[in-house]
């Protein structure tokens, strides 16, 4: 009742506008009259943030609210070593000794951590999930596939957990054993909720792009044990901003990702909004990226730029959803299907009730993991296989007493079982 949503909450931003408005009416001090004048913006202007909340059914409770503003939500943070100072064996360090071996193989854990660019020198917070299997026996020598989730603007990673409800989603997948594990890899997009990057590399500026789609893939990779290189067994999916994002880099980056899943995305740029200067925690500044670059506006334009992919080229495989109601997101992802069905067959729109709203963004979460993990699953054996081959044809053959050749490694992916839920 008195959560963001609740009908209580509405009622009491209504009696207290009604009580300072009483209070104006009747008050003989033109100083009191003023200053109940003043406050009664204050629940009319709740009032209206409150009715936006509710419409596009963003925070169903305060601590989302405060964790997805804050960029907290409270999680374990572990430190990053530098790149080639053995960051994996620190963070496997903090894992150690902060998690609950026999909790974490019943439902994963997740965590937060700063990410350094190499090339970008761009720092910002990933948020990590591992799945329960990551910490079950019969996994111990499996290499996870991964799925990058790219949230929106105004947004932060923490909306995935907090908002979307990942966690919980995922989990009862897995517990029903129609989902396949994989580790969700949740950057900050934008830097700053202030601010609308939209993944792009700025000529001069920002190189988002790159730091989204290379350099986060390969230091989770780096300093994570036991996580599939980037390539056919990564994923890539987003919702508004971040659905444009995972369009985009899908087809600029096709080598990084195997599948994208697009939640009522955009298929071209917006105007971007920039820190001043490109620094941190400058003022935002109203950008177009693409000034004077035709060329470049095209490659960064994914309803038009999928018609100009050369032939040879292997696309990630696409999956979209959209809000039934909100016809501008339906007729854009219907538009971006049938140019993706030129290239690939069976490409999926999910057409879910509701306008681009955080309901329609968590409901289609479901459909979108039961599509790309299992799929994430077959490119991580895929790529384990190929790995086992080349390891076999490049390993000198050692000779037994007998004077035969030893037999190669050999590798194999964890039997079947279902997590337990």
């Amino acid at each position: 009742m008195l959560e963001p949503q609740g009908t209580g909450f509405f009622l009491i931003l209504i009696v207290a506008f009604g009580a300072l408005l009483f209070w104006v009416a009747v008050s003989k001090q033109v100083v009191f009259r003023v200053f109940a004048a003043c406050l009664a913006f204050i629940p009319a202007m709740a009032f209206g943030i409150a009715a936006v909340n509710k419409y596009y059914d963003y925070y169903p409770t305060w601590g989302a609210m405060l964790d997805d503003l804050s960029g907290s939500g409270g999680l374990p943070n572990y430190e990053q070593a530098g790149v080639g100072t053995g960051g994996g064996k620190k963070l496997q360090q903090d894992l150690n000794r902060d998690t609950n071996a026999t909790e974490d193989a019943e439902v994963g854990t997740t965590f937060a951590t700063m990410i350094t660019g190499p090339k970008t020198h761009i720092t910002r917070q990933v948020i990590i999930y591992l799945p329960p299997q990551y910490f079950q026996a019969a996994y111990k020598h499996y290499k996870f596939p991964a799925i990058e989730l790219l949230h929106g603007s105004p947004g932060s990673p923490i909306a995935w957990i907090d908002v979307l409800d990942v966690e919980a989603t995922y989990l009862g997948l897995l517990a029903d054993g129609e989902a396949k594990p994989a580790v969700l890899v949740m950057p900050d997009t934008d830097g700053g909720e202030r601010y609308s990057l939209q993944c792009l590399n700025n000529p001069g500026g920002i190189q988002d792009m790159t730091y989204i789609a290379k350099e986060v893939p390969e230091m989770v990779v780096r300093t994570i044990p036991r996580v599939q290189s980037p390539g056919r067994a990564w994923g890539v999916a987003g919702y508004s901003e971040g659905g444009y994002c995972a369009a985009n880099i899908a087809l600029n980056e096709p080598g990084n990702f195997g599948y994208a899943g697009v939640l009522s995305g955009y298929f071209y740029p917006l105007t971007s909004q920039v820190p001043e200067g490109n620094k941190a925690n400058g003022k935002p500044v109203r950008v177009n990226v693409f000034a004077g670059n035709a060329a470049l506006k095209l490659r960064n334009t994914p309803s038009e730029y999928i018609l100009h992919v050369p032939p040879g080229d292997e696309l990630p495989q696409f999956w979209m959803a959209a809000g039934s109601d909100d016809q501008g997101d339906v007729q854009a992802a219907e538009q971006f299907r049938q140019e993706v069905a030129l290239r690939q067959l069976n490409v999926t729109l999910d057409l879910i009730p509701g306008g681009h709203t955080g309901k329609v963004w968590r409901a289609a979460l479901e459909p979108m993991l039961l599509w790309m993990t299992p799929q994430l699953a077959e490119a991580a054996a895929n790529a384990d296989a190929a790995a086992a081959k080349h390891k076999t044809q490049h390993t000198p053959a050692r000779a037994t007493k007998s004077g035969k050749p030893a037999p190669g490694p050999t590798h194999s992916a964890p039997p079947a079982r279902k997590p337990k839920s």
